[in-house]
C-alpha cells in the first residue's frame, strides 16, 4: 500500500497577526461540530508535516521503541506488523490526522497526531522528535499544528495529556499558555485557550513567518 498526493495543490497561507486573533475570537460562539481532516502535506518554514502511511511503520516503530522516549508515551507491542496494521486502520479512519515530521529534504524527524475532536477543541499528541533534530523543530512543528487546526480546520481551543515524567514537554506547553486542569497517577491533562494559542503564535512568529501551505491528497 502506498501514499498518494494529488498533483493539484490546495493552498492555504496563514499569516498570524492580531487581526487573525480577533477573527478567531469572533468564531468562539459560531462553532458547532468540527472534523479533523487529513491532508497530504503541510509546509512550514523549515519543516513539512506529511500524512503517515504504512511504509512509515519501521520509522515510527524505531522512534516509539527508543528507550528514553518510550518512558513518556503509551506502550506498544514492538512488532512491525502491529504498527503496519495500525497504520492500515488509520488510513480508513476519518477522525484523526497523523503526520511524519520531515525536513525540507524529506528526511523524517518525528511524528505528531491530531485526534479526539470535542466540539471546538482538538487534542494533539504522539509528538515525538528523534535525537539530533534542529533546535527549532519542536516549536515550528507545534506552530504548524496550531495553525492548521485553528485557521484551516476551524478549531478554537485544544486539550492534551502529558506524561508526568516528561517535565520538558510540560514546561513547553505551559510557556505556550496551557493550563493544567486535572491529573491521574500517570499524566497531566491540559487545556489551552484560543487567546493563549494566538498570543503565542504571534510571540513565536519568527519560527513560522509566512504561515503554512497545505497540499491536499487524493487516492
Amino acid at each position: 500500500m502506498q501514499c498518494y498526493w494529488s498533483s493539484h495543490r490546495i493552498i492555504t497561507k496563514v499569516r498570524i497577526t492580531f487581526a487573525t486573533i480577533q477573527n478567531s475570537s469572533q468564531r468562539l460562539h459560531k462553532v458547532n461540530s468540527i472534523q479533523i481532516r487529513k491532508v497530504g502535506r503541510i509546509h512550514g518554514r523549515s519543516l513539512i508535516l506529511r500524512n503517515a502511511c504504512v511504509t512509515d511503520a519501521k520509522f515510527i516503530l524505531k522512534l516509539r521503541m527508543d528507550e528514553n522516549k518510550s518512558r513518556h508515551i503509551s506502550k506498544i507491542s514492538g512488532e512491525l506488523i502491529s504498527q503496519q496494521n495500525w497504520l492500515e486502520e488509520y488510513e480508513k479512519s476519518n477522525s484523526e490526522a497523523y503526520f511524519i515530521i520531515e525536513n525540507l529534504y524529506g528526511i523524517p524527524l518525528g511524528t505528531v497526531r491530531l485526534y479526539d475532536a470535542r466540539g471546538d477543541s482538538f487534542c494533539w499528541g504522539s509528538w515525538i522528535l528523534k535525537d539530533g533534530v534542529p533546535v527549532n523543530a519542536a516549536i515550528e512543528s507545534a506552530l504548524m499544528v496550531y495553525s492548521y487546526a485553528l485557521h484551516s480546520l476551524g478549531f478554537v481551543n485544544a486539550h492534551f495529556q502529558v506524561h508526568k515524567s516528561n517535565a520538558h514537554v510540560c514546561r513547553f506547553h505551559e510557556r505556550f499558555g496551557a493550563i493544567r486542569v486535572s491529573e491521574d497517577k500517570i499524566q497531566y491533562e491540559y487545556t489551552i485557550s484560543n487567546l493563549a494559542i494566538n498570543l503565542s503564535m504571534e510571540k513565536y512568529l519568527r519560527y513560522l513567518p509566512n504561515g503554512i501551505v497545505i497540499e491536499d491528497m487524493t487516492k
